[in-house]
């Protein structure tokens, strides 16, 4: 089967992917970015290269996401930490980058890479001020006043499956309630 251009963009990102790692790691936790590492994903998600896109990469700690325990002002049985954070690194990493960049929108999010110690994540940001973006057909839905702090109330793609709202399962309970079932509309 021929290969398309997109897989012969993969094969030569993977092989500077070390050297870059290096580099991305010394950086700090969430870095605006010229142009998308992998352009082919970005692409298949709404990424256009012209103004009114931005795109940010963001980079998560792996392991474990339980909370802090609280150090005073709790009652004693308040003290204890025994559920982790039932949020994906991917839903981590749009949510800060949404905070770092609060005039722009969350349209989507891809994994570039990790290593033994961070996930690396882009996420797609929008400036729905800008007239290209209220223009585009595509995207100027996000332009919208409900789609607001998108990332924050769990209604991009990654939270979406983070929250359990991929499967349509009614006999086990995965999502988190019937009503956050029948808001998406299904």
């Amino acid at each position: 089967m021929a290969k398309s251009a997109y897989d012969y963009i993969k094969e030569s990102m993977r092989a500077g992917l070390r050297e870059k790692l290096m580099d991305w790691r010394a950086s700090d936790a969430v870095v605006k970015v010229e142009k998308p590492f992998d352009i082919g994903r970005a692409r298949t998600l709404g990424y256009k290269d012209k103004t009114g896109f931005v795109v940010v990469r963001v980079r998560v700690i792996r392991g474990g996401h339980k909370r802090m325990r609280p150090k005073k002002g709790r009652k004693v049985r308040n003290l204890t930490i025994r559920k982790t954070l039932k949020m994906s690194y991917q839903w981590i990493a749009e949510q800060r980058a949404a905070r770092k960049y609060p005039n722009l929108e969350v349209l989507n999010s891809y994994k570039t890479a990790k290593d033994g110690v961070h996930y690396y994540f882009e996420v797609i940001l929008l400036d729905t001020a800008r007239d290209e973006i209220k223009n585009d057909s595509n995207v100027n839905w996000l332009c919208n006043s409900q789609n607001k702090g998108r990332a924050f109330r769990g209604l991009t793609s990654a939270a979406k499956k983070s929250r359990g709202l991929r499967t349509k399962s009614r006999q086990l309970k995965v999502r988190p309630s019937l009503r956050a079932w029948q808001r998406q509309g299904k």
